[in-house]
């Protein structure tokens, strides 16, 4: 019956975390074999992720559910980021302090180009916001609850370890040493 209850929450998303994020972008451009600069481009914008955090409680197994009496003590699954939203329509472009060079301009790829690096970087740093921990203090809280109500007074709640979220892998070309992202959360 606790399984059965427990597994018909399904997807639980229990932490909604919200990233402000400040990218700034440069871009050189030389002539003549580089020898040549023609001017700095910079972009600086203010972006916004949503991420939704949760388990996927369809994926409890058998072996998970230790129950002996009124004592029950579940392995859950890894918190698994359920939703990443990072939405183009959000971005605000500081017109004052981008600008563009007289024959280098910031195009709409190079900021496609930026932002994809922003992205990356918010998600390769998630596991250092404490969205794991609280994520994990959520779902305790809310099946202590559920199994406190069924009856059990010995509730035992761990969750198995696994990589948060699955890493984007920026393709070289998009990267340069010339051209580069610094960010501040």
């Amino acid at each position: 019956m606790a399984v059965s209850k427990i597994k018909s929450t399904c997807a639980l998303a229990t932490t909604e975390t919200i990233i402000d994020k400040v990218v700034i972008g440069y871009k050189e451009k030389r002539t003549f074999f580089r020898l040549f600069a023609l001017g700095d481009a910079t972009y600086l914008a203010e972006t916004e992720a949503t991420i939704k955090t949760g388990v996927r409680l369809e994926e409890i197994m058998p072996e998970d559910v230790i129950i002996e009496g009124d004592r029950i003590e579940l392995t859950l699954p890894a918190i698994q980021v359920l939703n990443f939203d990072y939405p183009f329509d959000r971005v605000k472009v500081n017109e004052v302090a981008s600008r563009n060079a007289l024959f280098n301009n910031v195009t709409v790829a190079d900021e496609e180009k930026f932002l994809r690096l922003a992205e990356s970087d918010i998600r390769a740093h998630l596991e250092y916001t404490g969205i794991v921990k609280q994520t994990q203090d959520n779902v305790r809280s809310m099946l202590l609850g559920i199994l406190t109500q069924i009856g059990y007074e010995e509730i035992y709640i761990s969750f198995k370890t696994d990589e948060l979220i699955q890493q984007i892998e920026i393709p070289e070309e998009l990267r340069s040493p010339k051209e580069d992202l610094e960010s501040d959360d």
